[in-house]
C-alpha cells in the first residue's frame, strides 16, 4: 500500500496536463486580447472607407 502512495506521489502525468491547460488559457488569452483590439481596428478603417465612398 505504501508503494502505490508513493508512486502516486512521484507521478507527474497530472502536473503536466495541468501546465498544458495553463499554457492553452494564456495563449487563448492572447489570442482574445489581440482579435478585439485588431477588430476595432478594421471597424474603424471600414467605416472611414464607407463614408467616403459615394451614396448610390
Amino acid at each position: 500500500m505504501m508503494n502505490k502512495f508513493v508512486a502516486f506521489l512521484k507521478d507527474e502525468e497530472g502536473a503536466t496536463a495541468v501546465e498544458y491547460g495553463l499554457i492553452i488559457g494564456l495563449i487563448a488569452a492572447v489570442i482574445v486580447v489581440i482579435v478585439s483590439t485588431l477588430g476595432g481596428q478594421v471597424n474603424s478603417s471600414f467605416n472611414k472607407v464607407s463614408t467616403q465612398l459615394p451614396a448610390g
